[in-house]
């Protein structure tokens, strides 16, 4: 997804937009078992972590990468910001996921099947790129 801000100001916005948490992301992390229930250190730090995510990895303005694992599914999200050019950036999510065992492939069934993962995803790709081109509006 292309948005209309540097590295820098999406890489605030999408450290913003998956900062933190709330009672229902924490609600949510507990009920499907995961091991990250609440938010802990900063995401631009290894090893911090919101609800269902731990930090891997973060290289400020070029990539975040989350890992998470819960009852029916181990599971990695990257967001990756590439420049393109003055005040252009282009923001990806990369995915992968595994779904051992039987109650696994019904999750994925679920998640994957009926592409609540692909709208999800899209939907936070969207709210960073509006956050990141609102912000600029701001300055």
């Amino acid at each position: 997804m292309d948005v209309a801000a540097p590295p820098e100001r999406v890489w605030g916005a999408l450290t913003a937009y998956m900062g933190g948490s709330s009672r229902r992301s924490e609600a949510g992390a507990a009920l499907l078992g995961c091991r990250e229930r609440s938010a802990t250190g900063s995401l631009d730090r290894a090893g911090s972590a919101i609800p269902g995510f731990r930090v891997d990895r973060a290289s400020p303005g070029a990539e975040l990468a989350l890992a998470g694992r819960h009852r029916f599914s181990s599971y990695a999200l990257t967001f990756v910001l590439e420049p393109l050019g003055p005040g252009r950036t282009r923001l990806r999510a990369v995915t992968h996921a595994a779904f051992p065992g039987v109650a696994g492939t019904a999750y994925r069934a679920l998640v994957i099947g009926t592409r609540l993962h692909v709208a999800a995803t899209t939907a936070m790709l969207r709210g960073v790129r509006r956050a990141a081109e609102s912000s600029k509006r701001a300055d």
